[in-house]
């Protein structure tokens, strides 16, 4: 298969798993989320650390690379931080009147954008090596499962049905596919910058887990709980390398 067929093969998948989530999360129970974070975190660093970073130095300058992937946790932090800013004013400004699905609309505009950029991170690991970009995929994948679930109960209480949050939430997973097919073909004009690019994957990676999801398992010190997220986190590592190491089993 051709590196844009896995491309779009990918970003279907992974929009397909979207959605199900989504519909899974009409039935999911809460306790079952924290389980779902975890393994995310897993997977995520799992990819970041195992498979994304090494390519980039391999195929790059470590210094550029390595300068990449700060500057891309930088860039992270600021762009959240900027959300946040926005999320409080839009807070201040509804103290007394009614978001009227405000809130959802802000879910689903950042969920497309979100989504836009997953395809083009993608793209730019498919044009590196099939095993790149299957692992990344996954990655992605695997992060977005609790993320749906979340934005998806959120469209909810912010007064959408079930079936147009359904739909609003199919309508955004397209957004990986565009972005997959944009980047193929823009990526390959500027495929010098590859490295770069997977610095700020690894970077995406690596924030996404130690910055947004970790924290919410502090909040449950507790011994039992406490081995249970690092069993599931080591769970997402060991499914990163079982898969890289069967990938390269068939190369």
């Amino acid at each position: 298969m051709s590196s844009l067929g896995w491309i779009v093969a990918a970003s279907l998948a992974g929009g397909v798993i979207s959605v199900c989530a989504a519909a899974f999360a009409l039935v999911l129970r809460a306790a079952w989320i924290p389980t779902l974070v975890s393994f995310a975190i897993g997977a995520l660093l799992g990819a970041a650390f195992l498979e994304v970073i090494p390519h980039a130095f391999e195929n790059g300058d470590p210094h550029t690379v390595a300068m990449s992937i700060l500057g891309g946790i930088l860039v992270f932090f600021l762009l959240e931080k900027l959300l946040l800013w926005r999320h409080s004013h839009d807070h201040d400004e509804q103290s007394h009147t009614h978001d009227h699905g405000r809130s959802g609309t802000l879910i689903v505009v950042g969920d497309t954008i979100h989504n836009f950029l997953d395809g083009i991170l993608i793209a730019a690991a498919f044009l590196q090596s099939t095993q790149l970009g299957i692992i990344t995929a996954l990655a992605i994948v695997a992060h977005e499962i609790p993320q749906e679930v979340g934005d998806f109960l959120i469209l909810l209480n912010s007064g959408y049905s079930k079936t147009k949050a359904f739909v609003l939430n199919m309508l955004s997973s397209c957004a990986t596919l565009v972005g997959g097919v944009l980047g193929y073909y823009a990526l390959q004009v500027v495929a010098d910058w590859t490295p770069v690019l997977l610095g700020i994957v690894a970077a995406s990676m690596i924030y996404v887990a130690v910055a947004d999801l970790i924290p919410g398992l502090h909040r449950r010190p507790e011994l039992r709980a406490t081995l249970s997220q690092t069993l599931l986190i080591g769970l997402g590592i060991g499914c990163i390398a079982l898969t890289r190491t069967l990938l390269e089993g068939l190369a």
